[in-house]
């Protein structure tokens, strides 16, 4: 707002006349190829940024569906073979009384995958279309997708370090299942489908909202 009430309409670089860098964030006149300090091409928007995200995002909810199916470990004790999937694995985890650890694997192998394909499919979609929500909002999202994304490998972690502590041959060793590899790269498809997505067009968004409501 302005001294007299009136909203003020942000400028972006893109009215301005400038187009900044993806990877160094460096700004340059509209019309610049190549980034002069990092080298990378440089476009005011990436037009096909929208199908690599609902393509990863696709192949990347293929990828869960089996490894919520199929077993994450194999144990074999004595001749004895155990499978245990991921919803098993934090069931029996709350079975023993480890609840903090059943609640850890749970959080991060169901409520952080499930959280994200909502999330990205949710910003895909909203930014298509002029709407009343706070791009402000949107950002945060966005950013918080993108910084969880490193702490989706819980689950596969633990799956290697017990594959790598527990081998005693015949008495009792302990294989990541079919399911360790399909969380994997269901983790991996979602944080491309992350990195894919061009969050310049929140901002357009906010160009678009902010022509559109009252003064």
């Amino acid at each position: 707002m302005d001294g007299t009430g009136h909203r003020i309409a942000a400028l972006t670089a893109r009215e301005a006349g400038f187009v900044g860098c993806r990877h160094c964030t460096r700004v340059s006149p509209m019309g610049t190829r190549t980034c002069p300090r990092c080298g990378g091409a440089l476009e005011s928007r990436d037009r096909t940024s929208m199908q690599r995200v609902w393509a990863w995002w696709l192949v990347g909810l293929m990828a869960y569906i089996p490894a919520n199916l199929y077993p994450m470990l194999l144990t074999r004790t004595v001749g004895r073979v155990q499978d245990a999937t991921i919803v098993g694995g934090v069931i029996e985890l709350a079975h023993h009384g480890a609840y903090g650890v059943a609640g850890i694997v749970f959080f991060a192998s169901v409520i952080i995958p499930v959280g994200k394909f909502i999330a990205i499919a949710y910003l895909a979609v909203i930014v298509r279309r002029p709407h009343g929500h706070k791009p402000g909002h949107l950002l945060h999202l966005y950013e918080v997708v993108e910084w969880i994304g490193r702490w989706s490998m819980i689950d596969v972690f633990v799956v290697a370090i017990l594959a790598a502590l527990v081998q005693f041959n015949l008495l009792a060793t302990i294989n990541p299942g079919v399911a360790a590899v399909c969380f994997a790269l269901s983790v991996v498809f979602t944080m491309l489908a992350a990195i894919s997505f061009d969050s310049r067009r929140i901002w357009d968004q906010i160009r678009r909202t902010s022509d559109e409501s009252p003064a």
